[in-house]
């Protein structure tokens, strides 16, 4: 026996609590993806920053280049690139590994792939938020104060950081159904090649011209030194601008949305076995 019901037509502000309701629902899923526990998820990322700190710790004591660096608390100088590096390469890798047009969590009603691409954007931004506030505070009251010179813009830096990192993980999310296997390369090759071209490593200051040149392209570079010099009193950073990353930022959103779109419009369930 047939069963008909009428649909209620809603308005835009219940579409609006809709959408924001399903994305919350898919943001609190994808903090939950990595592990069962979500706590236990958060603490292994907090983990994973640690230890990258403690490794860079390492490396500038053996080679001896702590004292070339800034003047001021020196483990802090290290997580200022780490914090930013570490938000841009899990953003712009969950926006990538983000459920596409065939993924069967698009078969229901409320969900599409503008929810899951922001929520997994979003996911990143609690945990990566989450984790640098709680290992600051632990540096700072196990091992020494801590002072930052304008926390409102180094927390701007870090929020550019996430924004960059989503802008090219989207344009990377719209390439992959067409070159899966370029786009999974690329990223790879893109993240690895940031470990370096970030310029968490260095200042933007102490390079030559020359060197400058092969940096200045990526916008995580100024978002590390523009970061640095938020943080420390003793450094201005002059080869270095917050207005170039957040301009990139938003034009390649702009690409990369109008690609989804458009994969969104040829979608195929057989891109599913091409991954």
């Amino acid at each position: 026996m047939f069963q008909f019901q009428s649909r209620r037509s809603e308005g835009r502000f219940s579409k609006a609590i809709s959408l924001l309701e399903t994305t919350y629902h898919a943001t609190v899923r994808n903090i939950r993806k990595t592990h069962s526990n979500a706590l236990v998820g958060i603490v292994m990322n907090m983990l994973q920053t640690m230890i990258l700190v403690a490794v860079f710790y390492v490396m500038f004591a053996i080679l001896g280049l702590r004292g070339a660096m800034i003047r001021g608390d020196f483990l802090l100088y290290i997580m200022s690139g780490i914090f930013m590096y570490m938000t841009h390469i899990k953003t712009l890798s969950a926006v990538v590994g983000s459920e596409g047009p065939a993924s069967p969590m698009m078969q229901h009603a409320p969900m599409n792939t503008f929810v899951a691409i922001i929520s997994a954007a979003l996911s990143q931004l609690y945990t990566q938020v989450l984790s640098v506030v709680v290992v600051l505070y632990i540096y700072h009251i196990a091992f020494q104060p801590i002072e930052i010179q304008q926390p409102a813009a180094a927390m701007g830096m870090l929020l550019l950081g996430w924004f960059s990192g989503f802008a090219v993980g989207l344009v990377f999310l719209a390439l992959k159904p067409w070159f899966p296997d370029f786009v999974s390369v690329g990223s790879m090759i893109y993240i690895r090649a940031n470990m370096i071209a970030s310029g968490k490593m260095f200042l933007a200051n102490t390079l030559p011209f020359n060197m400058l040149a092969l940096f200045s392209w990526n916008p995580l570079f100024h978002v590390i030194d523009q970061a640095r010099g938020f943080t420390f009193i003793n450094y201005n950073p002059h080869y270095s601008n917050w207005v170039y990353p957040l301009g990139f930022s938003i034009i390649v959103t702009m690409i990369g949305f109008m690609g989804e779109a458009y994969t969104r419009k040829h979608a195929s369930l057989s891109w599913g076995a091409r991954r």
